[in-house]
């Protein structure tokens, strides 16, 4: 736990550190939230805020948000974090903000990596939350849904923030030279050129992009006159440094997980593993990767066996349970399976299909025959009227039209031939076959 000021810099900070926004008119990106008129500025600038929880990637301003709510607000500011903070520690502050209420003192809490702490953790929030003790900010990389307790999620806000543009990050770059924050004291060359090149690696994060402006300096070529000159060839050698090799939200980490997905679905179980112990080894977040078998097990495999979703899905609580280094062979177990496991992506295929159909006619209206008619007037207008009921029937089968009108000719899922969808296959062909004799017969 950390009670500060709230722009409070030490000395020798990291550039990323001293060059923080310290104003929503200093702050870059984001403007789905904080743009002109937009919920989050309007909630700030009228003083209205209320619990929230911002999700996004990392460096695109979670924190920095938080810290300028504070400032807005004039409320006292806490962070937390879930390596350092036990429940006791958390009991004990929050009695103190209970106190400072009656005060007439509001306390923001801040909770940086909410997802980092267990369900204990987050329980000794939710009290607090409730009773309007304190306002909760927390800010995650990782889903809400999944990693905050649904009492605590259910009280707070979700605002997603997006990856940063590059020209977002090609803004802050060349403030940071030009303020006395970053290097405005200091004679700096390098080109508009060379700044785009750092912010497209940086790859929508302004942490990233900063902490290489701060390497590219430290390495420059001095001249006497103390100007540093900052060149493409030390650029690249910053770049291609080992600890920048897999960046865990860089464009290296998204071309490895592809190649994991696309050796699974190549049915290479030898390439699927290799893949995999490169994210593990360097040093990825194993949930991600169950998250991203789980989305593998449906669409790619799907139907054709149904399983490998209930394995991708334990794989994930195994690495919940238990985490790294352990949980390295229930990914492996899983990877393999998936590898092995006969492919279909007609499940897939049928949501985009239905998907496109679902946007271009929002407004197409609900059969009458399936509607629902709880009340005597819905019974009145017809809602409900000749609906059949599938279990009345001998064959739990009925000829009632559920789709609307206009789409009742399209076909959405189209069933594959491998493994178990085959009988997935024969079974729809058997009801539409069952369906058109039927509706032949009842003309």
């Amino acid at each position: 736990m950390e009670q500060s000021s709230l722009f409070e810099i030490p000395l020798n900070e990291p550039l990323a550190s001293r060059m923080r926004p310290r104003s929503l008119d200093e702050f870059v990106g984001q403007e789905h939230l904080i743009g002109d008129n937009k919920i989050l500025r309007k909630m700030i600038e009228t003083d209205n805020i209320s619990s929230m929880i911002f999700w996004g990637p990392p460096g695109v301003g979670k924190t920095t948000l938080a810290r300028i709510i504070a400032k807005y607000t004039k409320s006292e500011f806490i962070t937390f974090s879930a390596v350092t903070s036990g429940i006791k520690e958390i009991k004990m502050v929050m009695e103190d903000a209970d106190k400072n209420k009656s005060l007439g003192i509001r306390t923001i809490v801040f909770v940086d990596e909410i997802h980092r702490f267990n369900k204990a953790q987050q329980d000794a929030f939710l009290p607090f939350v409730e009773k309007g003790s304190i306002v909760l900010i927390g800010a995650t990389t990782e889903n809400p849904s999944f990693e905050v307790n649904n009492a605590l999620l259910s009280r707070c806000r979700v605002f997603v923030l997006k990856e940063l543009k590059s020209a977002d990050i090609l803004t802050l770059l060349k403030r940071a030279i030009n303020d006395e924050r970053g290097f405005g004291k200091e004679k700096i060359k390098i080109t508009d050129d060379d700044l785009n090149i750092i912010a497209e690696f940086a790859n929508g994060d302004a942490r990233s992009a900063l902490s290489v402006l701060d390497m590219l300096v430290i390495n420059g070529n001095a001249l006497e006159d103390g100007t540093i000159i900052i060149t493409k060839d030390i650029i690249e050698e910053c770049l291609t440094k080992k600890t920048l090799l897999y960046d865990k939200n860089g464009e290296e980490h998204y071309n490895i997980i592809s190649a994991l997905h696309k050796s699974m679905r190549n049915s290479d179980p030898d390439a699927a593993v290799y893949w995999l112990a490169r994210m593990l080894e360097a040093g990825e977040d194993p949930l991600y990767i169950a998250r991203r078998i789980t989305r593998f097990a449906a669409e790619d495999i799907g139907l054709a066996d149904t399983n490998a979703l209930n394995v991708a899905i334990n794989a994930y609580h195994a690495c919940h349970f238990i985490g790294m280094p352990e949980c390295n062979v229930h990914l492996t177990e899983a990877v393999i399976y998936m590898s092995l496991a006969p492919k279909s992506n007609a499940c897939d295929v049928a949501y985009q299909l239905a998907s496109m159909d679902a946007k271009n006619m929002l407004a197409e209206p609900v059969p009458l025959v399936i509607r629902n008619a709880p009340t005597k007037l819905m019974k009145e207008l017809n809602y409900g009227k000749g609906y059949q009921y599938a279990h009345d029937t001998v064959d739990k089968l009925t000829t009632m039209d559920c789709l609307p009108p206009s789409l009742l000719s399209k076909v959405y899922y189209k069933p594959g031939t491998q493994g178990n969808e085959i009988r997935f296959k024969e079974r729809l062909e058997q009801i539409k076959k069952w369906k058109e004799i039927h509706k032949q017969n009842n003309k």
